[in-house]
């Protein structure tokens, strides 16, 4: 089983995804991915940079430790989001925004604790090389 499908699993296994329906889950994943990864975000270390600076570094941190992860809430959640990356991401998966944020309350802990299986945030090339992996044998 490869990232993709540990992430969507563990995910679903906790309650769902918020905000898509069951087919949609794979291409929310692939959403949150390209979110992740775009200019505006910076990947993970980007990522943790926006909740620490929307107040939310705790709860990120949750997420990056080999401990129980936090959940966010969705109103949390879009305090913290670049709105311009999230539609750009939205759209290119063909889902809402609003539903992206959803998916993003489910997804986000469960990638980002799978991207930091050590505990430290990943610098953006190799999450760029880990992503491209991990991508390699999933189709969304």
């Amino acid at each position: 089983m490869g990232l993709l499908d540990e992430v969507l699993s563990t995910a679903t296994s906790s309650g769902g995804v918020q905000g898509v329906q069951p087919a949609q889950h794979a291409t929310a994943l692939s959403a949150v991915i390209d979110y992740v990864n775009s200019p505006q975000v910076g990947g993970v270390a980007g990522l943790e940079k926006m909740f620490q600076q929307g107040g939310m570094g705790s709860v990120f941190s949750s997420w990056v430790s080999n401990g129980q992860n936090q959940t966010i809430a969705v109103s949390e959640l879009q305090n913290v989001l670049h709105s311009g990356a999230l539609q750009a991401a939205a759209q290119k998966a063909g889902i809402d925004p609003s539903q992206l944020t959803g998916a993003m309350a489910s997804l986000l802990p469960h990638l980002v604790n799978h991207l930091t299986p050590n505990g430290q945030v990943p610098d953006s090339g190799s999450l760029l090389n880990m992503l491209k992996g991990f991508t390699a044998g999933h189709s969304a």
